[in-house]
């Protein structure tokens, strides 16, 4: 007769876990609320790292900086106007024939004195090509007043914050005094304002001029020389150094073609820490929701403690009664894990929608002054939930052993 108590106990622990948890629904639902939060929270926090990853690097490349960039070796190191690509022609014809390519502008540098009829300031000279500009970042999206580049040779376009320093509107006369490459003898050349620009990044702004390429390669001799090609591709990844990758075929002798994260090393290294992010608040967060299901666990067999003493009693196994408390656990997390997703879900997809408001902030250099849309993603609802089942089953261990090793003499004594 003990046997088939035993057996049939054995086979109604599924439901007597679901009416152990009815017997308290107060406490159910609180727990269950903590534990689904704390998901909800994790899934939604995971998705505003990936929204806000995704804003960084589309700020970093579509804006003007590209995917990727050409350059010859040390360039970069001072923008030594003698260090340009003799044969940019050559490179822009592979670059032409390359299908992950989508478009390519090649770029003229060279830091300068930018003088009106008011005031003087040094800033970076960029000689570009419109149309291929415009198929690589956002200057043409980015003229608040006047017009983009037409090809005219006068033509210069200037930042919002230079052209308050300098005191001049569209129209108004801008000479550059610039050093020749190879002579190093300083060429003066006079331009009109066509275009006032905003990036939104302070520093693009009030430092940067943009002139045709052509007159840039005339009054800095360079004949059909560039400094910089900058590339976008048709599919980022491809900006990541692939073995197939052009920028691997044009990385010989002297040149260098590197993809963003080899260009912003100090961002790349902050993107990889994101990835942490997650980690850490999913740890407080279910550190803290352990302790609750710990608590409630306790309070629930406390409650019991006469039922588990006679069980006991009559033959019931140890591990009958450790297999009913992590019962109750399973279910308690599949519960949450339905409350926890179906919150994160809509948090996470109104948000995506809306984005959530940060205000203008700058994070590594980069400008954010835009709403951070969150990004879903199926791991969300796949790793998660199967971390919360694994953390809540871990919490509940300790509640099991000890309802496992009660003694039913003290527990009968205790309960009277």
């Amino acid at each position: 007769m003990a046997r088939t108590f035993i057996r049939g106990f054995t086979l109604l622990i599924p439901r007597l876990a679901l009416r152990n948890l009815l017997r308290n629904t107060r406490r159910t639902v609180l727990t269950v609320l903590l534990i689904g939060c704390s998901l909800g929270a994790l899934i939604l926090t995971d998705a505003v790292m990936i929204g806000m990853v995704k804003v960084m690097v589309e700020s970093l490349t579509t804006t003007f900086a590209g995917e990727a960039q050409v350059h010859r070796q040390g360039f970069r190191d001072n923008y030594d106007v003698d260090l340009y690509l003799p044969d940019s022609a050559a490179i822009e014809q592979q670059l032409e024939a390359e299908p992950t390519v989508a478009a390519y502008a090649s770029r003229v540098i060279s830091g300068g004195m930018i003088t009106s009829s008011y005031n003087v300031t040094a800033g970076m000279i960029y000689g570009v090509n419109g149309p291929q500009e415009a198929r690589v970042g956002k200057l043409a999206q980015a003229i608040t007043k006047g017009e983009y580049l037409q090809g005219n040779a006068s033509e210069l376009l200037i930042g919002a914050p230079m052209a308050e320093l300098l005191e001049v509107d569209i129209g108004d006369r801008i000479v550059l005094t610039l050093a020749e490459a190879d002579s190093g003898e300083l060429a003066q050349a006079l331009f009109r304002v066509s275009g006032i620009f905003e990036f939104g990044v302070r520093e693009l702004d009030a430092n940067l001029v943009f002139i045709d390429l052509q007159r840039a390669r005339q009054v800095l001799g360079l004949g059909n020389a560039s400094h910089e090609i900058a590339i976008r591709f048709t599919a980022a990844s491809a900006a990541d150094l692939d073995p197939n990758c052009i920028l691997k075929t044009l990385n010989s002798g002297d040149i260098e073609a590197l993809g963003w994260r080899a260009l912003n090393k100090d961002v790349n290294a902050m993107l990889d820490m994101t990835g942490y992010s997650s980690f850490i608040v999913g740890a407080i967060l279910f550190l803290l929701a352990s302790l609750g299901v710990i608590n409630s666990m306790f309070m629930s067999i406390y409650e019991r403690i006469y039922e588990f003493g006679v069980a006991k009693a009559i033959g019931t196994r140890p591990r009958d009664l450790f297999r009913l408390i992590l019962t109750e656990a399973l279910l308690l997390a599949l519960l949450s894990c339905v409350v926890g997703m179906l919150l994160g879900f809509g948090l996470g997809h109104w948000y995506g929608i809306n984005g959530i408001p940060m205000g203008e902030m700058e994070v590594a250099g980069i400008a954010m002054n835009n709403n951070i849309p969150t990004v879903l993603a199926g791991y969300q609802f796949t790793t998660f939930p199967l971390y919360v089942i694994l953390l809540t089953l871990l919490a509940a261990l300790y509640p099991a052993r000890f309802a496992a090793a009660i003694v039913p003499a003290e527990a009968l004594h205790r309960s009277l």
